[in-house]
């Protein structure tokens, strides 16, 4: 599951002409994402501590070199992944690059065993921070199906009842209050639908209504993560000198 949620980084103005001055980018993460990342890097920092700690000989400088490999890597593939979202671009987060494209360069958002956004040039970003589970997808098309059979129970017992009372009235159309309410949910909410699905659903929505506008265009550009990218390689590095050292 993925929740929107209001960004604290300083963002640049809006272009003149605008309603309002500053504003804030809207913020898409991973929860579970975020959360085996903490429980991985705290098991990583609790093994690694104790092997420095109370190891002997080369033990806590593999320990060390371990720690200075795996932390960035863990951290770039579950804590980094997010995606920012405002008026004018979109800057995606990946494990290993930052990529800022403007509304006017996408060429279209795209939903299949993963979520990604392609450019005018055809080039693919995948969506990290928007990681498709099919779970949820099962799960929203079972409740859509719920729903939609309970609307219609609902209609048929409606029915039944307006042809007469005093058992002129069909006991197959009688309906669960649960289902009821289901079937209300979706004729007032619409389809079921999967987190991921829907925040693709919003920036669709978002690029259509702002790909043709002034300060949504530019160009894109691409930024790889050297603060993750160093410290792994000289982790490598290190643990292969250890390790070539016998």
């Amino acid at each position: 599951m993925t929740t929107p949620d209001p960004s604290r980084e300083p963002e640049p103005t809006k272009p003149a002409g605008t309603a309002t001055t500053p504003y804030k980018d809207r913020v898409y993460r991973s929860p579970a994402g975020v959360v085996g990342g903490v429980l991985v890097l705290a098991l990583v920092a609790w093994l690694g501590i104790d092997a420095v700690v109370v190891g002997e000989g080369r033990t806590p400088w593999l320990a060390l070199a371990t720690m200075l490999f795996l932390a960035p890597l863990v951290f770039a593939y579950t804590l980094r992944p997010a995606l920012f979202v405002n008026d004018d671009r979109m800057r995606v987060r990946n494990p290993l690059r930052l990529i800022v494209l403007p509304w006017g360069q996408v060429a279209s958002l795209r939903s299949g065993f993963s979520n990604e956004v392609v450019d005018d040039s055809g080039t693919k970003y995948q969506l990290w921070a928007l990681p498709v589970s099919v779970r949820a997808r099962s799960k929203a098309a079972r409740q859509e199906a719920r729903a939609a059979r309970a609307a219609d129970g609902a209609g048929q017992s409606g029915a039944g009842k307006g042809r007469g009372r005093g058992g002129a009235g069909v006991p197959g159309g009688v309906v669960g209050a649960a289902d009821l309410g289901a079937g209300a949910a979706l004729a007032a909410g619409g389809p079921h639908r999967a987190e991921t699905d829907r925040a693709m659903d919003e920036l669709r929505e978002l690029h259509e209504r702002r790909q043709g506008e002034p300060g949504a265009q530019g160009e894109v550009t691409v930024r790889w993560a050297y603060e993750i990218i160093a410290p792994a390689v000289a982790g490598a590095v290190l643990l292969a000198v250890l390790w070539g050292l016998g």
